[in-house]
C-alpha cells in the first residue's frame, strides 16, 4: 500500500469555541465520524472509512495530528521515514492540550469539538443520529461524544487512554466522571449500545478496562475480543489495530467479522428499517 491522496473525499474546515480542524467527508446517509489512531489518517483508515462509506453512510475523517494520507509502514518511505511519521504525529499529540493522555477521570478536552462536528453533521446529514470510532489514542473519545442524545453508535476500537505505562492507569477511560454518568444513564435507559474491541494480548488495553467498561455500562456494552492468532501477520507491530493495520479483510476470518459487527451496529443503529 502506498500514499492515499484522498482524492474522493471533499476537505473542509471546521471550527468550534474558537478550535479549528481540517475535516474529510464523503459520501451520503447518516454521519460517521471516524476518528483515526497514531500516526493520523494513514491508508488503512481510509480504506475502513471507505468500507463504512459503501454501507450507506457519510464518513467524517477529522484530522487531529499526523499527515492526512501518509503511508507509515516502510515499504511506502524507508523505516526513517516510519520513524519520523510517528514520531511527528505523537509529539503533536503530547504537546496539545486538546489531549490528556495520563489523567484518569478526565475527558479530553478535543472531545467538545468532536461533539459539535457531530451535532453539525447530524443536522446536515439528518437520520437518526450518529455513529463515531475512535482507535487507540482516540478509542475512548466516541465513549465520551456520547453524553450527546445524537450518538446512537460509538465503537472504541482498542482504547489506549489513559495510557498504561503509570500503574494504576489499566482501569477506566478517558472520560470525567459527570460525563461517564450520563453515558451510564443513557445504557440503562437503552438508547445507547456501546461496542469495544481489542487484541487480549495489547498491553494498551487490559483485561481491566473493558472489565471496567463492563462495570459501568453493563448490557449495553459490547465486547470483541481477538487472539494474536486472528491478526494480520504483516501488521508493522504487535496485535493492537483490529480494524485498520492488523485487520485480515477476508471472509471466515475474525477480524472481518469484528468488522462485519461494526458494520451492522451502525446498519442497526443509524438505518430505519434496515
Amino acid at each position: 500500500m502506498s500514499d492515499d491522496a484522498l482524492a474522493d473525499f471533499d476537505k473542509e474546515t471546521f471550527g468550534h469555541g474558537g478550535t479549528e480542524h481540517r475535516v474529510y467527508r464523503s459520501g451520503s446517509g447518516p454521519a460517521v465520524i471516524v476518528i483515526a489512531e497514531i500516526p493520523g489518517i494513514t491508508p488503512k483508515v481510509v480504506e475502513f472509512a471507505r468500507t463504512v462509506r459503501e454501507e450507506g453512510f457519510t464518513v467524517v475523517l477529522p484530522h487531529l495530528f499526523g499527515v492526512p494520507g501518509r503511508d507509515p509502514n516502510p515499504p511506502a518511505h524507508g523505516w526513517a521515514g516510519t520513524v519520523a511519521t510517528g514520531a511527528r504525529a505523537f509529539g503533536r499529540v503530547c504537546v496539545s492540550r486538546e489531549f490528556s493522555l495520563f489523567a484518569t477521570g478526565r475527558t479530553s478536552p478535543v472531545v467538545t469539538w468532536l461533539r459539535a462536528l457531530a451535532a453539525h453533521e447530524h443536522e446536515r446529514c439528518g437520520g437518526p443520529g450518529v455513529g463515531a470510532v475512535g482507535m487507540c489514542l482516540t478509542g475512548g473519545f466516541a465513549l465520551a461524544m456520547a453524553t450527546d442524545e445524537r450518538m446512537l453508535a460509538p465503537v472504541l476500537s482498542q482504547p489506549s487512554l489513559p495510557l498504561t505505562v503509570i500503574p494504576g492507569r489499566k482501569r477506566g477511560t478517558d472520560i470525567s466522571a459527570d460525563d461517564l454518568a450520563v453515558v451510564r444513564q443513557r445504557c440503562v435507559a437503552g438508547d445507547l449500545t456501546v461496542m469495544g474491541l481489542r487484541f487480549r494480548s495489547d498491553k494498551l488495553v487490559s483485561d481491566e478496562r473493558f472489565d471496567w467498561l463492563r462495570a459501568q455500562l453493563g448490557d449495553a456494552f459490547v465486547a470483541v475480543e481477538l487472539d494474536d492468532e486472528d491478526a494480520n501477520p504483516e501488521g508493522l507491530l504487535p496485535p493492537h489495530s483490529v480494524l485498520t493495520e492488523h485487520l485480515i479483510d477476508e471472509p471466515g476470518t475474525r477480524t472481518r467479522a469484528a468488522l462485519d459487527d461494526v458494520l451492522k451496529l451502525f446498519r442497526t443503529r443509524l438505518l430505519p428499517g434496515a
